[in-house]
């Protein structure tokens, strides 16, 4: 069972080694957990996951194979009318009719007879013994009674009889081809982190000072600089039209950009790269900064993040003067190639799911510009982006 396990987890995608899996046998080996489905569920998900966008796969793969969860496609989830599930009144039976109740007869025949209902009921049933619906004595449904059933739509349990929960999980949150939260994206940043200590040595050494003093004979205080991450980061934000439906999840980028990078700066633009780049939307037509003085201002070491969905007209980027909100001398291209001529870290994260880019010329030519350094804006898109920005 324990190899299946394994080799269903690898091909679930979850990156297991052949390490982890010998290391979570050696713990069960040595007795570290009781003999408890709970307690081995979490030490196997701690020995086995490594990233946590990978867990609700585990927990897929998991259920199928110690049968607490069954596996099953999106196409072959049954969706339950919540009519059929409003409990309006609710069956109580003695001691006596509850022993006289019987059950069908083990986790398969209880998953085949539930497939059989699905199939063949047609509304919503209250107080039997067979349909999904409340009260009563059927094996699926709320609020009823049944030695082992499914309860489907039941906000908690009440005798413990139980043998699968039918409330639909979503995946989504952690899953990898997902619009992602600020902490999930702090976790995908991390991937590009470089630490060096630097500045003023203000933080007490331990190691060097147990060493010198054992050295000496007599107490002798080390001091090391802080460990930073050396990365420097310039990012340039899309706002305004198209964009304002990723207004969130921007910010939401933005902040976890800020919590992981020590050294970072941001500017504004809307559409294509122009001649002037701003720091404040409220500003943007009266306190611009020319986009020269910033190339010329942040080295080429910086790592460069664009963030757009890059839909526009093509005019915007490959002739001069057709910018949306003035005359440009210069094509939006123009300044694009140079900022990949000069950054040789270059990415452009897209909110748009990647499924629509190949309906926009505009992102096509954006794409091209960058070398194909495009990424999706989804918790991959974005780990994708910063193994790219590492090399």
């Amino acid at each position: 069972m324990f190899v299946d396990f394994f080799h269903d987890l690898k091909s679930n995608g979850v990156p297991v080694s052949l390490r982890e899996y010998l290391s979570l046998l050696e713990a069960l080996d040595r007795d570290v957990i009781n003999r408890d489905i709970q307690e081995f569920y979490y030490l196997s998900r701690a020995a086995l996951v490594k990233d946590e966008k990978n867990l609700d796969k585990f927990d897929v793969v998991f259920g199928k194979t110690f049968k607490g969860l069954q596996a099953l496609s999106e196409t072959e989830i049954a969706e339950i009318p919540t009519e059929w599930l409003q409990s309006l009144t609710e069956k109580f039976l003695t001691e006596e009719e509850k022993a006289a109740v019987e059950a069908l007869g083990g986790w398969e025949k209880i998953m085949e007879e539930l497939q059989k209902r699905l199939e063949e009921q047609k509304e919503r049933h209250e107080g039997g013994n067979k349909w999904i619906g409340t009260g009563g004595t059927s094996p699926f449904g709320a609020d009823g009674y049944n030695p082992e059933g499914i309860r489907i739509g039941q906000e908690k349990g009440r005798h413990g009889r139980a043998v699968k929960v039918w409330d639909k999980r979503e995946y989504k949150n952690l899953d990898g081809d997902v619009e992602i939260g600020t902490r999930n994206i702090k976790v995908a940043l991390r991937r590009l982190r470089r630490f060096a200590r630097d500045g003023v040595p203000d933080k007490l050494d331990l190691d060097g000072t147990i060493k010198s003093t054992a050295n000496a004979g007599y107490l002798d205080i080390k001091l090391e600089a802080e460990r930073r991450n050396k990365i420097n980061v310039l990012l340039f934000f899309d706002v305004g039209g198209s964009m304002d439906p990723h207004i969130k999840l921007c910010e939401e980028l933005f902040s976890a950009a800020r919590a992981e990078f020590k050294t970072m700066e941001h500017f504004y633009f809307h559409n294509c790269l122009y001649e002037g780049v701003w720091k404040d939307n409220a500003r943007r037509h009266t306190d611009k900064m020319p986009t020269w003085d910033v190339l010329h201002k942040y080295p080429a070491d910086y790592k460069i993040i664009f963030v757009g969905d890059a839909s526009m007209s093509p005019y915007e980027i490959v002739h001069a003067g057709a910018s949306v909100e003035h005359w440009n001398e210069e094509a939006g291209g123009v300044w694009l190639q140079r900022v990949v001529d000069i950054y040789t870290s270059a990415v452009w994260l897209n909110p748009t799911p990647e499924r629509f880019w190949t309906h926009s010329g505009s992102t096509d030519i954006i794409k091209q510009i960058f070398n194909d350094r495009m990424f999706p804006l989804t918790l991959d898109g974005l780990d994708a982006a910063m193994r790219e920005l590492s090399r």
